[in-house]
């Protein structure tokens, strides 16, 4: 009889090995998921940024420090990195368009330019889907490092190799706010 209940008990523990196992796949999928949303949004907005330049260039020739500054930080992020590294790089650059843009009220024909127009329309949906999509990996990077610190989860993870995930994070904290880009 005990062999039975010594039995059980390691195919109940087994069976939650296996449960636990499968979750943890499952949050970690989610992230990879979260993150890839992450990474469209911001190449969407990477390769958006060259147009922007192109269209306030030939209004702004003396503000060419902010336009050197935004295609700098454009070309820095789009290197791979962590999500924490990441959020440094587009914190600044979020921070960057967001002077581009405010520079750009003080030139009425640009304003008045349905190209300029439809860009910072663009610009402003992107930097909403960024919102999302970061919302999105952090809730599910959240619930993977719950997992992998909680008991007794911590101890199939440790078994298995998965580890606590960076959050995408923004340092400054005025850079979370997404820019003001409405020029009416």
């Amino acid at each position: 009889m005990a062999a039975y209940i010594l039995l059980g008990l390691i195919i109940l523990g087994a069976l939650g090995g296996i449960a636990l196992y499968n979750r943890l796949v499952k949050n970690q999928n989610l992230v990879q998921e979260g993150w890839s949303g992450i990474d469209v949004q911001l190449k969407r907005r990477a390769d958006l940024i060259p147009n922007l330049i192109e269209a306030v260039k030939g209004y702004m020739g003396h503000e060419r420090q902010v336009l050197e500054r935004v295609t700098e930080l454009r070309a820095q992020s789009l290197k791979p990195g962590s999500p924490g590294e990441k959020g440094r790089v587009e914190g600044m650059l979020s921070a960057a368009l967001g002077n581009l843009l405010a520079v750009a009220e003080n030139y009425p024909d640009l304003k008045a330019s349905q190209n300029f127009l439809e860009l910072q329309k663009s610009l402003a949906d992107i930097e909403e889907q960024i919102q999302l999509s970061r919302r999105y990996y952090n809730g599910a990077a959240r619930n993977l490092n719950i997992m992998v610190e909680s008991f007794p989860s911590n101890l199939v993870a440790r078994a298995f190799g998965f580890n606590r995930v960076e959050y995408f994070e923004l340092e400054d904290a005025g850079d979370r706010a997404v820019p003001r880009v409405s020029f009416a």
